[in-house]
Formats: C-alpha cells, sequence, structure tokens
C-alpha cells in the first residue's frame, strides 16, 4: 500500500510577472507525496487558469482517485483516469519519482538520457513600457543571459521590441504574444520581429484562429503553446506552427510529454520545453527533455523569492546541472 498526501503551497515572487492575460505576485502550486515502502516520490505542478484550473478543483482531481492511487495504479492506468492537465502532472510525476527512488535510481538515469552540465534558459521580460522592457533586457544580458523571451500583449509592439532590440543587441530574443494578436497585422508584426533577429514567436493567435496560419508565409518560426498539449494535437498543428513548447502541466505529466516529443519531431515539428511559475521540483521533472529541445524556458522557480529545497543552481540564463 501507498500512502498518499496532497497540498497545495504559495510562493511569493520578488518580482510581479506581468504577461497579457495579467499580473500575479506569488506561485501557487499543489504537490503530491506517494509513500511506499518508506520510499517518497513527489510531483509538483500548477494550476492555470486560462484551461479552467484552480488549487480546489485539481485537488478535488487527485483526491477523486486516491483510492486507486494508494492501491498501486500505474502511470499507464493514470493516463485513463485523469485528463491531461495539472492533476495528472503532479501524480505522473510522483509516480516517476516514487518508481526510480524505489529502484535507487533517478528519472534521467533510468531513460538513459544524458544532460549537458548547464541548460541554457529562456530569461523572461515581463510586459511594462518600452523604457521599463528596455532596462530589464540590457540588465539581464549584462548578468549573463543570451538567451531572453519578451512578453507582449497587443499594444506598442513596434516600440517594444525596437527599444529591447537596442538594449540587447547580440541577445537571442523569442516573443510569447500569449493568444493577443489577431490576424489582421500579423504579416506585419512577423516582419517587424524579423527585421529585427527575432528567432521565434510563441501563440500570437487565440486558440481557435489557428486557421489563420494555413498557407501563411512567415520570416521567422511559429511556435505553438497553448494550442499544443498533448500528441491529439499535432494534426491541426501540421503547415500552421514550425514549433510546439511542451510543459508537463500542459501534457499531464512527463509520460506523455515524453510521447509528444517524440511523435512531434517525427512529424517534423522543432521542441521547445517550457514551465510554468513553479519550484525546482517541477523543473527537475522535466529535465529528461532537455536535450530534445531547440529552446528551453525554464526560468520558472528564478522569480521565486524563495525555492523549494533541494533547490536547483540558476545563473542568470543558466540551469546547473
Amino acid at each position: 500500500m501507498r500512502k498518499l498526501r496532497v497540498f497545495e503551497e504559495a510562493w511569493p515572487l520578488h518580482t510581479p510577472f506581468v504577461i497579457a492575460r495579467g499580473s500575479r505576485s506569488e506561485a501557487k502550486v499543489v504537490v503530491v507525496e506517494l509513500e511506499q515502502d518508506g520510499v517518497k516520490g513527489v510531483g509538483e505542478c500548477t494550476p492555470y487558469p486560462r484551461y479552467g484550473e484552480s488549487i480546489a478543483s485539481v485537488m478535488a482531481q487527485i483526491m477523486a482517485i486516491g483510492e486507486q492511487l494508494e492501491h498501486g495504479i500505474t502511470r499507464e492506468q493514470l493516463n485513463h483516469l485523469l485528463p491531461a492537465g495539472a492533476a495528472r502532472n503532479a501524480v505522473d510525476c510522483a509516480l516517476w519519482s516514487l518508481e526510480t527512488a524505489l529502484n535507487r535510481s533517478d528519472v534521467v538515469t533510468q531513460l538513459g538520457v544524458i544532460l549537458p552540465a548547464t541548460v541554457t534558459t529562456a530569461q523572461t521580460v515581463v510586459i511594462g513600457t518600452p523604457e521599463q522592457m528596455a532596462a530589464s533586457a540590457r540588465a539581464l544580458f549584462a548578468s549573463g543571459a543570451r538567451l531572453l523571451k519578451v512578453k507582449l500583449d497587443n499594444h506598442f509592439i513596434c516600440e517594444r521590441m525596437v527599444a529591447i532590440r537596442e538594449a540587447a543587441p547580440e541577445a537571442t530574443l523569442i516573443v510569447d504574444a500569449n493568444e493577443s494578436w489577431h490576424s489582421d497585422g500579423l504579416a506585419a508584426r512577423c516582419q517587424l520581429l524579423a527585421d529585427l533577429n527575432v528567432a521565434m514567436l510563441e501563440q500570437p493567435l487565440p486558440v481557435g484562429e489557428d486557421e489563420a496560419l494555413d498557407n501563411f508565409i512567415h520570416p521567422l518560426p511559429i511556435c505553438a503553446d497553448e494550442s499544443c498539449h498533448t500528441r491529439e494535437d499535432l494534426p491541426v498543428l501540421r503547415g500552421r506552427y514550425d514549433m510546439v513548447n511542451i510543459k508537463l502541466d500542459k501534457t499531464g505529466g512527463l509520460t506523455e510529454a515524453l510521447a509528444l516529443a517524440a511523435e512531434a519531431k517525427a512529424q517534423g515539428f522543432a521542441l521547445m520545453l517550457g514551465c510554468m511559475l513553479c519550484t525546482s521540483r517541477a523543473i527537475a521533472a522535466a529535465l529528461p527533455l532537455a536535450p530534445l529541445v531547440r529552446f528551453a524556458d525554464l526560468d520558472g522557480p528564478t522569480w521565486l523569492a524563495a525555492d523549494a529545497q533541494p533547490a536547483l543552481r540558476f545563473t542568470c540564463g543558466e540551469l546547473h546541472l
């Protein structure tokens, strides 16, 4: 028999995190602990209101299968009990953690993954005035970040991006619009970004408006984030997106994330690895995917005033393993 424990945590941020759909001052997570034979496995998720999730709803989903979890269901069985999303992610990662701990191993070793000593991670430039965003980009680059992820909404695109590029002329820039743009004017905005040597544009259009990208000639790669959760989404993304952003809280855990990565690569998509605002527990669970991706955006814990222990070691723009 296993023992299940589910609880919530709130981790204050040192700086407000501002994107197109709002501002946050803390990371609220749900933690799952599974204990068996004196060995504990841990998983974490970040419920996301954009997907209809809350702390309460995610905890209710997990507790609804509490008896099955304590009686030893597998990760494969879990995928039939819970839909893709944050709740399944926390449980799936806890099962991986428990399984490998019982084998006196770890997930990376069990999967045969060789991790680099250092992973380059994007550092996020949140929404503000052009001057504020330029100052942030300049400070991040000066501190060592070479990959900057710029959050944008539907306003002051040119002013913000020109200011950022002038502030960090040698940085690799990727842009995330978080569904805030529309098809009108998209071609001109893509050309602006390309002229500023932006390396990729993430989720410019709302989910459901992806058809506007059919036969859309674009001068820089476009990445699906909110439009891609699991392998089931890939057929409608072909011919529209060049890349998919894999997040465990969307896939419902590492099990589906690994399958999505393999299928997406087989279909010709480039890969990005992303995260929510989270602690090092959530980033550690996603590390087996790191060697597969073109861009890693794993700076969630760097926004926290304090991290869960044991914490991963970050410097600006780098995760040291």
